[in-house]
């Protein structure tokens, strides 16, 4: 076969590799990002864009006899950091000489919510494949996760070629302005992590120890059993969860409802305003919205890495249960 003919033939072959490699489902990628988030080791460095303000942090992630340890360490000059098990959460908070200790309940990676396929996405979600680019000299697939409509953020997202680590996440809005950012500057997947690599760096001598009693937490009721309810939902939210749990008084718990579109979620407290100060309005930090209203002498917060119009609307339709719906309590 003559030289140059064989080259054709190679570069045909190379070149139909990379296009197969090209049309890869971008659902399917999410669904390896979201197993190589879980079940792969991983220890990198971040910066992460916010708000106008940078911070650095670094994460370790190990599993091993299909147990999950993590460690999340801010290398911003504050010194928090958080160890996380299967099991619980160890909030290290030196700026307050305090150490918070409670269940863990979700489950994720604590590199924070990123989106993962679910068929029902598709009515409020488009999934679309961007191509490719390059983050640290590593190829990557680029995808892009974009709301529907303006109750829910997007998001963009470069996965390495190999492993699928999200390498550069961006949360978007409806009209793809960049929210928030995530960009690794560093990462390994080691095979073995010690044991000695998630004790935290900084001495807790003096420090206050606040554990989260589980027991005093009411499990998930059902919706029809519910002392408060919000009456109107954005477009594809439902009830995932209800609890009651004490907070800072122990005597007065407070009712927490969490709603989500399987991507995005609210949680919206209601708690007794015994102290007569009414809080009212929208406040903002970083990529979450909250909003805070008065119903029934309750105080009403919703909370949520949404939209502001999303949690007020959410947060200004909830009522106890035997109100009639569309009747009103909502007090300025």
């Amino acid at each position: 076969m003559p030289i140059a003919r064989r080259r054709t033939l190679a570069c045909c072959v190379l070149f139909a590799a990379a296009a197969a490699g090209a049309a890869e489902d971008p659902r399917q990628l999410l669904e390896r990002m979201n197993k190589a988030l879980t079940e792969r080791n991983y220890v990198g460095t971040f910066v992460q864009f916010a708000n106008g303000r940078v911070s650095q942090m670094k994460i370790l992630h190990r599993v091993e006899n299909g147990r999950v340890t993590e460690r999340l360490q801010s290398l911003d000059g504050s010194g928090r950091e958080i160890v996380g098990t299967s099991d619980e959460l160890t909030c290290y908070l030196p700026d307050q000489n305090k150490v918070l200790v409670e269940p863990r309940k979700d489950q994720g990676p604590l590199l924070g919510t990123l989106p993962s396929f679910r068929p029902e996405l598709v009515e409020y979600y488009t999934v679309e494949a961007k191509g490719t680019g390059r983050v640290m000299r590593h190829n990557t697939r680029i995808v892009s996760v974009t709301p529907k409509d303006e109750f829910r953020f997007g998001y963009r997202l470069w996965l390495d070629e190999e492993t699928a680590v999200p390498l550069k996440t961006q949360l978007c809005d409806a009209d793809g302005r960049v929210i928030e950012q995530i960009l690794f500057t560093e990462i390994a997947w080691p095979d073995r992590i010690p044991n000695s690599a998630f004790k935290p760096q900084l001495s807790t001598e003096g420090f206050t120890w606040v554990r989260a009693d589980s027991s005093l937490q009411i499990p998930e009721i059902a919706p029809d059993s519910l002392l408060w309810r919000a009456i109107r939902l954005p477009p594809g939210f439902r009830l995932s969860a209800s609890t009651t749990q004490p907070l800072e008084n122990p005597s007065r718990p407070v009712a927490h409802l969490v709603y989500s579109d399987g991507l995005a979620t609210v949680s919206v407290f209601i708690e007794t305003n015994e102290r007569g100060q009414a809080l009212s309005g929208h406040a903002t930090v970083g990529s979450s919205a909250a909003f805070s209203t008065v119903v029934d002498g309750h105080q009403v917060t919703a909370v949520g890495e949404v939209p502001p119009k999303t949690v007020e609307l959410i947060a200004g339709s909830v009522q106890p249960s035997g109100r009639p719906t569309g009747a009103s309590s909502r007090r300025p």
